[in-house]
């Protein structure tokens, strides 16, 4: 997920440069990361394209793709369903700034839950 992160955030990069902007900041060999990344290849997760010597690694799969169900199956499965108990831990484990505080207010503004009940229900034959 971080090498997703890194190349969703910062575009086509090389092994190296994923490597060196990973977020968590852990030592790792050049190795590891590269037959990291070759796996996720194999896998779909991302796409190399070569560009003289150099290997430019991209993802294969957008953000919202892959973060919709991970997120999904972590309420589910991690918060027993309960959206509102993963925002609490959420708040209450990470440095949230008050701008922060101020986006996701709007966020929730904005957001309409019976839209999304309705698909649901209609997607599971009710």
């Amino acid at each position: 997920m971080q090498i997703l992160a890194v190349l969703w955030r910062s575009g086509p990069s090389t092994a190296r440069g994923v490597l060196a902007t990973l977020p968590d900041g852990k030592q790792r060999a050049y190795t590891t990361v590269l037959s990291t990344m070759q796996v996720m290849e194999k896998k779909g997760l991302l796409r190399r394209s070569r560009e003289g010597l150099t290997d430019f690694w991209r993802p294969a799969v957008t953000k919202s793709g892959v973060l919709g169900p991970f997120l999904r199956g972590l309420v589910a499965n991690i918060f027993g369903g309960d959206p509102a108990v993963a925002m609490q831990h959420i708040l209450e484990e990470t440095d949230v700034q008050e701008a922060d505080v101020k986006a996701i207010r709007k966020l929730l503004d904005a957001h309409k839950p019976e839209s999304r009940n309705v698909v649901k229900m209609k997607g599971k034959g009710k």
